[in-house]
């Protein structure tokens, strides 16, 4: 079936917040059946709906540090690391952060931006193909730059001991860099303690646990259903479980993946972490409540559970995320459109 092909490749990282006004409480509806998945135009917006994070990324892209450091000063705790690893993804922002610091080298946002900017630069490199299939080149190339990363955000975490940002992006450094598994706990313990909840921290956590960086699925697995259980009801944590069998799902052959999703352990477990995280009435969208529900969405999707998955589809009225919907063959608007529509008359 073409909704189920992958993307060839998938040992890399497949990389990766805005409120809207409309209830989530799905727990409590009784009566009267969803809407059509919400019809919205799928999209993909890196700024998540948030004017303020577009003009950010305006200014970023334009190399204006004198109209983007406001910006980022006025950030705290989460919302500083968001913001950055937002910015991290605009092209070319590490040449113009190069020579701002050449002139301003005590200024640690700009390092900060600049040691994120390599990270994210560092995968650009590598790309998402397979271990074996990146050139000796673009592992050179990848190395040199997670080298100047680490540099970087090492001297911020220094400077600053109670930021997450440096922190969050260290982690994913650690990955790509094969550090000892000790470092990268150290680095995920650091991250936790300066904030708890926070997603991305967890999400690295467990690709770092995932088979394909040296973890195991049973690694995994444990990981997500911890954290899920440890979170108060209604934290959008569960979705680590979603991640979790959709990461396994991938690492199978053709045949044993859709039958892993499908069987009634795989969905006994979805169901379980979605009403007890994104469908769950006390959940609050915070910000990056869409990748939540885009991971959900898909994995209910490829699960066949079509109503569940109308229920996600329906919240996100179009919005898509690049993660996970980039493990699909197509680019994640075409595979959000498929199986939206596929939810919504799975009896075609």
């Amino acid at each position: 079936m073409p909704l189920f092909r992958r993307r060839s490749g998938g040992e890399g990282e497949q990389d990766r917040a805005g409120r809207r006004g409309f209830g989530f409480g799905f727990g409590r509806r009784g009566t009267g059946s969803p809407a059509a998945p919400g019809g919205g135009e799928p999209r993909l917006d890196p700024a998540y709906g948030d004017e303020s994070v577009r003009l950010a990324l305006r200014h970023a892209a334009d190399g204006d540090w004198a109209a983007l450091r406001p910006a980022l000063a006025a950030a705290e705790g989460e919302d500083l690391t968001f913001l950055v690893g937002t910015l991290s993804h605009v092209p070319r922002v590490e040449q113009w952060t190069s020579r701002a610091l050449a002139d301003t080298p005590e200024d640690t946002l700009l390092l900060l931006l600049s040691g994120a900017r390599h990270v994210a630069w560092a995968w650009e490199a590598r790309t998402g193909a397979r271990a074996k299939d990146v050139t000796e080149e673009r592992w050179k190339v990848f190395h040199e730059r997670l080298e100047v990363a680490e540099e970087q955000l090492l001297e911020v975490a220094e400077r600053e001991p109670s930021w997450h940002a440096p922190w969050r992006f260290l982690q994913t450094s650690a990955r790509g860099a094969s550090l000892a598994p000790d470092v990268a706990t150290c680095r995920f313990e650091a991250a936790v303690r300066r904030a708890p909840g926070n997603a991305g921290s967890h999400w690295d956590r467990l690709q770092q646990l995932s088979a394909k960086w040296g973890g195991s699925h049973e690694e995994m697995h444990a990981f997500a259903r911890s954290v899920m259980l440890a979170a108060p009801e209604g934290s959008r944590l569960g979705e680590l479980v979603a991640v979790a069998h959709l990461e396994h799902w991938l690492a199978l052959p053709d045949g044993e993946d859709r039958a892993y999703l499908t069987s009634p352990a795989v969905v006994g477990g979805l169901q379980e972490a979605a009403f007890r995280s994104v469908l769950h009435p006390d959940f609050t969208p915070v910000r990056g409540w869409q990748d939540s529900f885009n991971a959900f969405a898909m994995a209910f999707s490829l699960a066949d559970q079509p109503k569940t998955a109308r229920l996600l589809f329906d919240a996100l009225d179009g919005f898509v995320t690049e993660a996970p919907w980039n493990y699909l063959a197509g680019g994640p608007v075409k595979a959000f459109r498929s199986h939206r529509d596929r939810c919504a008359h799975p009896w075609r």
